[in-house]
């Protein structure tokens, strides 16, 4: 931990992981004992998250400090995470989610469109420039951070937007806490709504249904034999992500090593007959479950809430109706069109991190929805796919289109 001469608390590695346990286990406890929380279904690291992340906020607003966490752990976590979901992947799961993914993808796809439609339009119709619904568009709500950061400086120089930079940060903030807190709360409409129930038999890929935690049998063994098959994955994983990169196809690390998880779980058990698979165990379900919740209690901890403060009104018209649309195409669009059933809730909750927030938002709003309501393991597929790989090269696309017409 270390103090600048301009107030900023650095926090490195150790202490970042450190501290992200505790929020994480904070948020465990209040969702245990608040019952708001379980029946609108908001993540536990969102819980203890967006706690640690206004305590940060009381901090800069009485002593001016900002606190600035290292944030190379949660990345790993990140990985972990998604390598277990490839694990889990098994062929049957994959295969009955050919015709979903195709048209989650198809939603996706449209649903960028309407985004940046809305964003261009509203911000000329406030008198603002093009560019700035771009930024509180795809730019950042669907893109995240990472787009906002990426496009931010084409924007400011093609249309004179000079704090860009910080206008696409804050949205993408603040699209990040509203997806966490509006998922879980739109899959419990929605079953009640329509008295929709689970039918599938298998485990959670995610943590342990909360009726059968007491249950749940987990010892050392497969515990450090998950972790042993993950590890595997991930060399792997940066392997494939490494001659991929050669040949010209950059994707987020998480994905190759996902995508091996698929590969060795669906070949291994074939071929070693005796092998112990973690695939569909309790072990791994609890490792996945602990690294994504690590990864969004740290990600909402370490945000700097003060950038929202300084939104201007526009903004706030803007992004306040890019959640009312984001709401109405899942209610009426995403939750139709994918067939009005559990997997149909499942994937609007998890619709709301595709639109406003992250991948990891939408999996973890999916996760609190089933550890209650039961399992949906082609959710836990077809959503990384989509929000992790194909929606970056969609959106860069009407990024340019969008940007193009002035």
């Amino acid at each position: 931990m270390e103090f600048t001469s301009s107030n900023v608390i650095n926090i490195d590695n150790f202490v970042t992981l450190t501290l992200g346990i505790i929020v994480l286990f904070i948020g465990i406890k209040i969702t245990a004992y608040v019952s708001f929380f379980q029946k609108y279904n908001i993540p536990e690291p969102v819980t203890g998250g967006i706690i640690a992340s206004l305590i940060g906020l009381l901090l800069y607003l009485i002593f001016g400090w900002e606190i600035e966490y290292s944030l190379y752990t949660r990345d790993v976590f990140l990985i972990y995470f998604f390598t277990a979901i490839g694990i889990n992947a098994r062929l049957r799961h994959l295969l009955t989610g050919g015709k979903p993914l195709l048209y989650l993808l198809g939603l996706t796809l449209v649903y960028l469109m309407v985004q940046d439609s809305v964003g261009y339009f509203a911000a000329s119709a406030i008198g603002q420039p093009s560019g700035m619904g771009i930024l509180v568009g795809s730019g950042s709500l669907a893109g995240g951070h990472g787009t906002a950061i990426a496009w931010a400086p084409t924007i400011a120089e093609g249309q004179g937007i000079t704090n860009a930079l910080e206008i696409g940060v804050a949205a993408a903030t603040f699209g990040l806490v509203i997806a966490s807190l509006i998922g879980g709360p739109i899959a419990n409409y929605l079953m009640s709504r329509h008295n929709i129930k689970s039918t599938e038999t298998s485990n959670l890929m995610i943590g342990i249904e909360h009726k059968k935690e007491d249950k749940a049998q987990i010892n050392h063994l497969n515990l450090m034999s998950s972790i042993l098959v993950i590890h595997v994955a991930m060399i792997f994983g940066y392997v494939l992500n490494e001659l991929l990169l050669e040949l010209g196809l950059k994707l987020p690390l998480f994905v190759s090593c996902m995508m091996v998880g698929i590969l060795m779980t669906n070949t291994i058990p074939l071929i070693i007959k005796n092998a112990v698979w973690p695939s569909g165990s309790n072990a791994l379900a609890v490792i996945s479950d602990f690294s994504l919740g690590l990864f969004i209690a740290m990600s909402l901890m370490g945000m700097q809430l003060w950038e929202l403060t300084e939104l201007a009104g526009p903004l706030f018209i803007l992004l306040g109706l890019q959640v009312v649309v984001a709401v109405v195409f899942i209610l009426f669009v995403v939750f139709p069109v994918m067939g009005k059933n559990y997997l149909a809730v499942v994937l609007s909750a998890g619709f709301t991190g595709i639109s406003l927030g992250a991948t990891p938002t939408a999996v973890a709003n999916m996760s609190a929805v089933t550890k209650t309501h039961g399992p949906a393991p082609t959710a836990f597929i077809i959503v990384p796919l989509v929000g992790a790989f194909f929606i970056d090269i969609a959106n860069s696309i009407l990024i340019q289109f969008f940007l193009s017409l002035g």
